[in-house]
């Protein structure tokens, strides 16, 4: 089979033909369709995130089961799945035991520990693999698994009330689909972004007001929720001026730089930071189900396999509008 192989840290990816896998206790092989590509491929093959080299990378994998293995009773040949980025832990630890997986020390997880989607095939653990909803197509349901699941996880922690507003900073692959879950659920939601060029789009995406930066946001009324989905410390930091009293940080974007907040501002305006990553497999069935209603659109460029090694430069250079979606077979 063909398959997207990032040799060594920082190398350029390769696509090699390697022996398909044959799926073991509790596995399934998976035909893949779609896989998103976004920037943690880069921080990945830059070696700022954990994983053995060589690596086959791509945690946002969708496709057909093909084969299963002995012990799988979930799953069927012809079942149409993803899978998100954690497959499967220890179940040993505090953290698995207390039902929060995504805490656990030893996880197996996609294109980390096992081998990741850029490829025609990879094997996934049955139970980690989620049924797409029918009529979603495997372009629009890859980049849920990741970008739509981490935002929608990060809405949910932040847990808004009715009449709260929700501004969204960094409209790019996870901004531009927060925008439209936040809209989705009923919440006004305004755009903090640094390009005109997107502003009619992002109205179109549901946004009701833009602002260019955090004082502009304070003075459209500031927001009382703040998705921070851009990998710019800065912008962050900025974009905390315009947070109401009693405003939740929610920081989904990867920024290997620390975050300097004031810490009077935590103080004075009692403003709650909170890390969110994918929080719950229950949002993952909600972020999906939301999109195959058609509430949520993800925007993405397509490329063929063989052409994902210009699929990783126009990422890494920041050339891609929103996301950008490999496309398998």
């Amino acid at each position: 089979m063909k398959a997207a192989v990032v040799p060594s840290v920082n190398a350029k990816w390769e696509i090699r033909e390697i022996p398909t896998p044959e799926p073991g206790l509790n596995q399934v092989l998976m035909r893949i369709y779609a896989s998103g590509l976004c920037y943690t491929d880069v921080h990945q093959t830059r070696g700022d995130l954990p994983g053995p080299f060589p690596r086959t990378l791509g945690h946002e994998p969708v496709g057909e089961i093909v084969a299963v293995g002995p012990g799988v009773r979930s799953r069927r040949i012809g079942d149409r799945v993803g899978v998100p980025w954690i497959q499967t832990t220890c179940g040993r630890c505090e953290w698995c035991l207390r039902g929060r997986p995504m805490f656990c020390a030893a996880p197996l997880s996609t294109a980390t520990e096992m081998a990741g989607g850029h490829a025609e095939y990879m094997l996934a653990y049955a139970d980690a693999t989620m049924p797409l909803p029918d009529g979603l197509a495997y372009e629009q349901a890859a980049p849920i698994f990741c970008a739509g699941y981490t935002v929608w996880s990060g809405l949910r922690l932040a847990d808004p009330k009715p009449g709260e507003r929700v501004a969204v900073v960094g409209i790019g692959g996870l901004g531009h689909l927060a925008v439209q879950y936040a809209k989705a659920t009923g919440f006004e939601t305004i755009a903090v972004s640094h390009s005109p060029d997107k502003d009619a789009l992002v109205r179109a995406m549901g946004a009701d007001a833009i602002a260019r930066d955090g004082e502009g946001l304070a003075k459209a009324g500031g927001a009382d929720v703040l998705l921070a989905t851009s990998n710019s410390a800065k912008a962050m930091v900025d974009a905390v001026k315009g947070l109401r009293p009693d405003g939740r940080l929610v920081v989904m974007g990867f920024e290997p730089e620390p975050l300097p907040l004031a810490i009077g501002d935590l103080i004075m305006r009692r403003i709650r930071v909170l890390g969110s990553q994918q929080n719950n497999r229950e949002y993952l069935y909600e972020a999906l189900q939301l999109a195959a209603a058609g509430k949520v659109k993800v925007h993405a460029e397509t490329y063929p396999l063989d052409h994902i090694g210009r699929a990783y430069e126009r990422v890494e250079a920041g050339q891609v509008r929103f996301r950008a979606v490999i496309t398998c077979c």
